[in-house]
């Protein structure tokens, strides 16, 4: 199976934004959701899980030359049935991928969503 494009949900600088209902993911390697043209250091993830069961959802470390400190490893979470786990900021140099995405698997289906912090107020 592929990866699955996660949009971004940008929150609003002296506004509101109505709760997204996120992006659903497949479980398993190689699967999961992908942030296309990320910007890590803005980017605040929301992992939900409403599988029946504790799951683990990850974000992939990046590759050489983009991500420079990758070798630091994944950044994993464990999201208990019903529970709703938050990720991020995190560091571009250690989780964009070499195409400037960033790369989430889980182990049971959850839902994520992406939001982007704005750099301006």
């Amino acid at each position: 199976m592929a990866r699955t494009a996660v949009p971004y949900s940008n929150l609003l600088p002296n506004g509101s934004l109505a709760d997204p209902a996120g992006t659903a993911l497949t479980s398993g390697a190689g699967n999961g959701g992908q942030i296309a043209n990320s910007f890590p250091e803005l980017t605040l993830l929301r992992l939900s899980n409403a599988s029946g069961g504790s799951g683990t959802a990850t974000l992939l470390a990046g590759s050489q030359p983009a991500a420079i400190a990758s070798g630091q490893g994944a950044l994993t979470a464990t999201v208990a049935n019903a529970a709703t786990q938050w990720i991020g900021p995190v560091e571009s140099g250690r989780f964009v991928q070499p195409d400037g995405s960033l790369l989430i698997e889980t182990s049971v289906a959850m839902t994520v969503t992406a939001f982007r912090v704005p750099r301006n107020t």
